[in-house]
């Protein structure tokens, strides 16, 4: 099934059509949602929420660009909004504003496995996660990221070398334990 006949099945209702939409990029988003999540299970309801938001608004996909970047916008989205709402319930955690300013070895980083280094993001506070996958993995620039959070382009930034530092601190502590 072409993926035009796919988007077309699903806005049919064909429910066979809409199984196949999510085997075939529930994965990837899934792999999206895992990046901002704290833990399995909220980045799954993630996943869900997202999809029913992806199968509302397929209407609106114009067969115009990456239907996979579409999906992965409203996954972001998504997420994003998910964090506003739990931001106003949530006390604020921080890091200690003194880390080591040393980078890590990059040979010692290709002793990690993606799944650790998916841990060591996933333990920052909601914050420092969100701005950095946006910034670091997703692409965004600071300036997308302020609108997209309503804050300062100066606070996504902050965020973000905040983030770099105390990821670089656990892998030290991380490495140290190996060396």
């Amino acid at each position: 099934m072409t993926e035009r006949e796919l988007i077309e099945g699903c806005l049919r209702g064909d429910r066979a059509a809409e199984e196949e939409l999510f085997r075939r990029y529930s994965g990837k988003m899934l792999a999206v949602c895992r990046r901002y999540a704290r833990h399995e299970m909220e980045a799954e309801d993630l996943l869900q929420e997202a999809f029913v938001r992806v199968y509302d608004n397929l209407g609106q996909f114009r067969f115009q660009g990456s239907f996979e970047g579409w999906i992965r916008r409203i996954v972001v989205h998504t997420v994003l909004k998910h964090f506003r709402k739990l931001s106003n319930q949530r006390e604020q955690i921080g890091i200690p504003e003194h880390v080591d300013e040393d980078s890590v070895d990059a040979a010692a980083l290709h002793q990690l496995h993606e799944e650790e280094l998916l841990k060591l993001i996933a333990a920052l506070p909601d914050g420092y996660r969100v701005v950095f996958n946006l910034y670091a993995i997703e692409g965004y620039s600071h300036k997308e990221i302020a609108k997209m959070l309503g804050i300062g382009e100066s606070t996504s930034r902050s965020q973000f070398l905040k983030a770099r530092k105390a990821l670089q601190a656990q892998l030290r502590k991380l490495l140290s334990i190996f060396v």
